[in-house]
């Protein structure tokens, strides 16, 4: 990643499958057997828009953390909550969760990183990515899959399967990143 981005990758690696996902809990069952911690989850590859969209479902969900205020018990089920745009753990499950079919899914790994004290006064941190890309790799090799060489990118596809609703469709890609900002940020919504 240049130096010089305005936002760092987010610890999140595209994994693509050997072939389309037919038994979703076993898929599942690997990945917790290996994962290092709650902390890292794998969620459907069309629903992560950016890095900013990462950056800001983890900051969502490290405020909850803090604050005593997550819906979930565990922060791999709150941050799929968050970005699904549900208050719902189910519904965030089926929205952002692996599907039969899938070829593709991120890894997605949540820094413990404290938020700071006051506005504007939080710098993300920019070794991330690369600190954890070591235990995402060994996590990709028992899924049996290949690192996608690629970041996020927002996708009308995306928002379809998060449950947005668009009435255009050919929108340009900030737009499309808008509207999955937008529903995260309803996930609190009641």
């Amino acid at each position: 990643m240049d130096s010089g981005h305005p936002v760092p990758w987010f610890p999140a690696w595209g994994v693509n499958f050997p072939r389309p996902v037919e038994d979703i809990q076993s898929v599942v069952s690997v990945f917790n057997e290996w994962r290092p911690s709650n902390r890292w989850l794998l969620t459907a590859f069309e629903v992560v828009a950016s890095e900013v969209h990462l950056w800001t479902t983890w900051y969502a969900l490290r405020r909850g953390e803090e604050s005593g205020s997550m819906v979930a018990n565990s922060p791999d089920a709150e941050f799929l909550r968050l970005i699904s745009g549900t208050h719902q753990i189910s519904k965030a499950f089926e929205r952002a969760g692996l599907r039969e079919g899938d070829v593709a899914a991120w890894i997605v790994s949540l820094p413990e990183a404290a938020l700071g004290e006051e506005f504007g006064g939080y710098e993300i941190p920019r070794t991330s990515y690369i600190d954890m890309s070591l235990e995402a790799d060994r996590l990709i090799e028992h899924l049996g899959g290949l690192l996608m060489p690629k970041r996020p990118v927002p996708s009308e596809q995306g928002l379809l399967r998060l449950g947005v609703k668009s009435e255009k469709s050919g929108l340009p890609l900030w737009r499309i990143e808008e509207y999955y900002m937008s529903h995260m940020a309803l996930s609190d919504m009641r």
